[in-house]
C-alpha cells in the first residue's frame, strides 16, 4: 500500500551526515564505519531505494537550519546567514536528486494527484519519490523576502520551532510564547499560504500560534502526552484543538517518544520493549480522543538524527514501515481505516488545502 510519510529530514543527512542516499542502505552503513562523530553512524534506515522498497512514494521532507547564539549549547550553526545558507544547500541537494530522477517536488494539487496516480498504479521500479518541502525549525528565514523566494522555490509548510530556544518561537525543552518575529511570521505565512506545523512548539507557543494563524494546520510529526509525558508530545486538550482545525497528525517512530523513562544514549529499544506495533498505542489514543481516524497519518522522523539505536528494535530499514498494514488489521482497524494513516488523510488534506 502507498505510504505518505509527512516528516523526513532527508537533505539534512545528505549534506550534515554525508550520507548518499541515492546508494543502498548496506553501502551507506559500511561507509560510516569507523565514524563516531553521530550516534547513530552505521545504524541509518533511509535510502530512497529502501523508501521505494516500502513504497513511501510520497513525504514531506525538510530543510533544517538552527541558529544558535553563544550561549546556547545544542549544536547549530553561529549566525542566521548560516543557517539559511544551509538549507540552500539542502534545497541545491534535492534539484540534485530532482534532475537524476530520483526525486519530483510537488507543490500544487494536480502535481499531487499526478503523483498519487503514478505511485497507485503500478510504478517503475526506479519512480521517483514525491516530496513537499517543508522547514522545520524557522530560524533560517532571515527576512519576509527570504520568505517569499522560500516561497517561489516551493516551501509549503513551516515549522516556526524546533528545540531550544529559536528566533520565532521557543522548541522543545523550553517555555514561552511566539517573538515578535514569530507573530510577524505567521501573518505572512497567512497571506502566502504557507502551512503551520505545530510540531515542535512550546505550550505556550502552540495556543499563541493557534489564536493567531487562521489557516490551515497540521502536525508533522507528534505524539501523545498521556502515553508519553513530556513536553514534546501533545496534551489532550492539544490534540482536540488540532481536531477542530482539521489537522493530520503524523505519529512518529522516535523510540523516546513512543514510550515513557526513555533515557537517550542510554536505554535499549529492545530492552524498553518497543517494535513498531507499539505506534499503535498512539494511534488508538488519538482515535478515542477523534472518534475516528480522519486526522491520524504518519510521520516518522526516521533517520532525523537518529538510527536503530533509538528506532523500534523490529525495524531494520525504513520500509519495515510497510507492516503497519498487518498490525492495524490485527489490531481491528478497517481496510478504510488503515488506507486513511498509511496516505489517505495526507492526501485528502493536502487536496483540501490546494483547492
Amino acid at each position: 500500500m502507498l505510504l505518505f510519510d509527512a516528516h523526513l529530514d532527508i537533505s539534512m543527512n545528505a549534506i550534515e551526515w554525508n550520507r548518499d542516499v541515492s546508494r543502498p542502505l548496506e553501502e551507506v552503513r559500511r561507509r560510516e564505519a569507523g565514524l563516531d562523530d553521530k550516534l547513530d553512524r552505521r545504524l541509518g534506515v533511509l535510502t530512497l531505494d529502501e523508501m521505494r522498497r516500502g513504497e513511501i512514494g510520497i513525504c514531506i521532507a525538510t530543510q533544517i537550519g538552527r541558529y544558535v547564539g553563544e550561549t546556547n549549547p545544542l549544536p547549530g550553526w553561529n549566525s542566521p546567514e548560516i543557517a539559511w545558507s544551509i538549507t540552500q544547500a539542502q534545497l541545491s541537494w534535492y534539484r540534485e536528486m530532482e534532475r537524476l530522477g530520483q526525486m519530483t517536488q510537488i507543490t500544487d494539487r494536480d502535481g499531487l494527484n499526478r503523483h498519487v496516480h503514478l505511485w497507485q498504479n503500478n510504478p517503475p521500479a526506479d519512480a521517483p519519490i514525491g516530496y513537499v518541502l517543508s522547514l522545520e525549525g524557522a530560524d533560517s528565514i532571515l527576512s519576509p523576502a527570504h520568505l517569499e523566494r522560500a516561497y517561489e522555490y516551493g516551501l509549503r509548510a513551516i515549522g516556526p520551532a524546533h528545540y531550544g530556544g529559536g528566533r520565532y518561537s521557543p522548541g522543545t525543552g523550553e517555555t514561552g510564547g511566539l517573538t515578535e518575529l514569530g507573530r510577524e511570521l505567521l501573518r505572512q505565512m497567512i497571506d502566502l499560504g504557507i502551512v503551520l506545523d505545530a510540531t515542535h512548539l512550546t505550550d505556550e507557543a502552540f495556543w499563541e500560534a493557534l489564536e493567531l494563524y487562521d489557516g490551515p494546520v497540521w502536525a508533522s510529526h507528534n505524539n501523545c502526552r498521556e502515553l508519553t509525558p513530556h513536553q514534546r508530545q501533545f496534551s489532550d486538550d492539544q490534540i482536540k484543538a488540532l481536531l477542530e482545525r482539521d489537522a493530520v497528525i503524523g505519529m512518529a517512530f522516535d523510540a523516546w517518544m513512543m514510550v515513557p523513562n526513555w533515557v537517550r544514549g542510554v536505554t535499549d529499544p529492545q530492552q524498553a520493549g518497543v517494535t513498531i506495533e507499539t505506534i499503535v498505542k498512539h494511534i488508538d489514543h488519538i482515535a478515542q480522543l477523534a472518534g475516528s481516524t480522519r486526522n491520524i497519518g504518519i510521520g516518522s522522523d526516521l533517520d532525523g538524527g537518529f538510527g536503530k539505536e533509538q528506532a523500534p528494535h523490529d525495524m531494520d530499514s525504513i520500509a519495515d514501515l510497510q507492516s503497519l498494514t498487518e498490525i492495524l488489521a490485527r489490531r481491528g482497524y478497517s481496510e478504510e481505516d488503515i488506507t486513511g494513516i498509511m496516505h489517505g488523510n495526507w492526501i485528502r488534506r493536502l487536496n483540501e488545502i490546494w483547492s
